[in-house]
């Protein structure tokens, strides 16, 4: 585990979704390494807090799929396999591409404009070096693709997936080989959404998921000739 784990108080949050939000954090950032034990005494003493917010905490996550129960073993953070990655992305794929076509009907020209700032924000925070911020940034600008799709189900399907694809993007950000291609595919998107050219926002960000998938894959398996 990280020495630098640490909570930080929120007095405005009960204990246990302060303890639940500080390892949610740690684990969609890699501080939390896939494999990785969660022992209960060792996190309270970690983060200075008793067992009991640290076992609901846990129990939380194994509800998010980020945390693995295995017999005789305990809780671990859940792998990043090949399966669970293709799943997740499949369903993105699907529904990004969604959002950008309802987009190109619906967004107004104040979401427009948030767009193309965000679009130029997520290029600057690539200069940074900061993987946190770039999937921030990057957050930042689907989400508001998502809310100018304004279709309320699509919204929630976007959000039940929310933490499995952070952890996937931060990921794929750590490959700065990719951030050129990015930039230049969220400038596709939304020049295609501004223009309401449905064909090209949708093939963009089905493009956008594909190779998110092709660079993950090639580091799980490198990972795994790594560990042979």
């Amino acid at each position: 585990m990280q020495d630098n784990l640490q909570v930080n108080m929120d007095e405005f949050l009960p204990l246990r979704d302060v303890v639940f939000n500080t390892l949610r954090r740690a684990i969609l950032t890699g501080e939390l390494k896939p494999g990785e034990r969660l022992m209960e005494i060792h996190l309270a003493n970690r983060l200075g807090v008793s067992r009991t917010p640290i076992r609901e905490a846990i129990r939380k996550l194994e509800l998010e799929g980020l945390v693995t129960m295995i017999p005789r073993r305990g809780a671990e953070v859940a792998q990043i396999t090949e399966k669970s990655l293709q799943d997740v992305l499949e369903v993105r794929r699907a529904l990004d591409a969604l959002s950008v076509e309802l987009a190109c009907d619906r967004i107004s020209p104040e979401a427009l404009n948030a767009l193309g700032e965000a679009c130029d924000a997520f290029a600057a925070a690539t200069k940074t070096n900061d993987t946190k911020k770039m999937a921030e940034a990057d957050v930042a600008l689907h989400d508001i693709i998502v809310q100018a799709a304004d279709n309320g189900r699509l919204s929630s399907l976007v959000n039940n997936l929310s933490e499995q694809m952070y952890r996937y993007r931060f990921e794929y950000l750590k490959d700065a080989g990719a951030h050129g291609q990015l930039i230049e595919e969220h400038r596709i998107i939304y020049e295609s959404i501004r223009k309401q050219d449905k064909k090209t926002a949708a093939e963009t960000a089905k493009l956008h998921i594909d190779n998110q998938e092709k660079s993950i894959m090639k580091q799980l398996r490198m990972e795994k000739n790594k560990s042979v």
